[in-house]
């Protein structure tokens, strides 16, 4: 079920970043009292009254047209264009200024949900000039403080109102949605059209061709899939974006209706942080997860190449030690046809469920053979095991005491479940509880 996007917006040096910070409830964006510190769109999750959504901090909205200014601009754009509600964000130390009247004329031709929030409002006292704000033309201003928390609140109240009620899938619950993620140019819409077997997407060498999320239906294997093709972006006939900045937005709405991600890494060009980057997005969000090396025909793809560039992909992507790698291409199909066994190998281990007797036998048998560590003179006893959930596995381990469960015996139990039960292609959680 998709999340509501919520985008941060103002001239620079109002406040956004340390908003956003509040949001999520950590120090991602970078803060300093330096206008256009913030240059790109930043993303991630926070929640307010069960409502989870994702939220975009943006650089500062100028006018001007030295190419940094051109780019802030832009990307702030991209950001509003992607919203479903929007977090006007003005300085109330400052009043309205020439620039936050130019922000305000830019959001109404977006015909989104505004919010106006007036910032720096750390004293009552100044909460008596707060009227002024409606002259903006968006309704009643709500007075916080980033820095301080105050009035928070009170503006998501308003933010969430506007979200959208959110629609159940109507998909068969045997359906297997997956999604085709990467920066631009590595073939993903190619893929799809492979694997359909006809030109369904539009593809060309122009990176930001496919502009949305597309879904396609695949009967394949007596098996039905839905296919979620996401691409860079392409806004009015202009590419915003450089095939660095991936629209990572359009990614994270992909990633989150999916039960499978296939991260695509263009073998010509070779693998690139941007690569590590999106693949990360999959990873955090607990799906299953095939890396595709694609335009395998156009490089010396023999067994020793193969596993060279195997060995490269393990090196890089540590935190995806345990996706399958899939060597395929999507313009001569060579390969191809090891694409959706994999897709339907790592769905089914994404699914699994172990019966707790099951599990609690390959803990022991895990303990037999390294006795749990000591700390302070108090030993770790592991008391039993039970899988609290799929879609990613999930299973709560019940101890004496939390703090003595050291990171490195917790990840060899990981690693014990997984050679037991055969987990590949998905990612695993694993709680630490206190037995009560």
């Amino acid at each position: 079920m998709r999340k509501s996007v919520v985008a941060i917006v103002g001239r620079p040096n109002v406040g956004k970043s340390t908003i956003f910070n509040r949001l999520v409830g950590e120090r991602i964006s970078i803060v300093e009292d330096i206008p256009g510190v913030t240059r790109d769109r930043v993303y991630s999750s926070a929640e307010w009254l069960n409502h989870e959504f994702n939220l975009i901090d943006t650089g500062g909205i100028e006018i001007g047209d030295e190419p940094l200014l051109v780019q802030m601009r832009q990307q702030a754009e991209i950001a509003i264009d992607e919203a479903d509600v929007i977090i006007f964000l003005v300085n109330g130390k400052e009043g309205i200024t020439g620039a936050d009247e130019e922000v305000a004329k830019l959001l109404f031709k977006s015909n989104k949900p505004i919010v106006l929030g007036v910032n720096k409002m750390d004293n009552p006292e100044m909460r008596e000039t707060i009227y002024e704000y409606y002259s903006l033309g968006f309704g009643e201003p709500f007075p916080i403080s980033g820095s301080h928390g105050l009035g928070l609140g009170d503006l998501l109240d308003k933010v969430v109102s506007y979200f959208p009620e959110p629609v159940p899938d109507d998909e068969d619950d045997e359906t297997i949605y997956f999604s085709l993620i990467g920066r631009p140019n590595v073939g993903k819409s190619s893929l799809v059209n492979a694997l359909l077997n006809e030109q369904r997407v539009i593809v060309s060498d122009i990176a930001g061709t496919t502009r949305d999320a597309i879904d396609t239906h695949l009967h394949k294997d007596e098996q039905d899939f839905v296919i979620i093709d996401t691409a860079g972006m392409r806004k009015r006939g202009k590419v915003y974006e450089t095939t660095e900045k991936y629209s990572v937005l359009r990614a994270l709405k992909a990633i989150e209706r999916s039960d499978v991600v296939l991260v695509l890494i263009d073998a010509e060009t070779g693998i690139i942080e941007q690569d590590k980057r999106i693949a990360g997005y999959a990873h955090e969000a607990g799906r299953a997860v095939i890396i595709v090396v694609n335009k395998w025909d156009t490089v010396d793809s023999n067994e020793k190449a193969m596993k060279e560039f195997e060995d490269k992909i393990r090196a890089h992507f540590l935190f995806l030690d345990y996706a399958p790698i899939v060597f395929l291409s999507a313009k001569t199909k060579k390969r191809l046809h090891t694409l959706i066994p994999a897709v339907k190998m790592v769905s089914e281990n994404h699914a699994k469920r172990i019966q707790t007797n099951i599990l609690n036998d390959v803990i022991m048998d895990a303990l037999a053979m390294n006795p749990t560590p000591t700390m302070k003179g108090r030993r770790l006893k592991i008391l039993y095991a039970t899988q609290v959930s799929v879609k990613p596995p999930a299973f709560a381990i019940f101890v004496n005491d939390p703090e003595l469960m050291h990171f490195s015996y917790e990840r060899f139990l990981e690693n014990k479940i997984r050679e037991a039960f055969g987990y590949v292609g998905t990612p695993i959680k694993i709680f630490v509880r206190k037995r009560q």
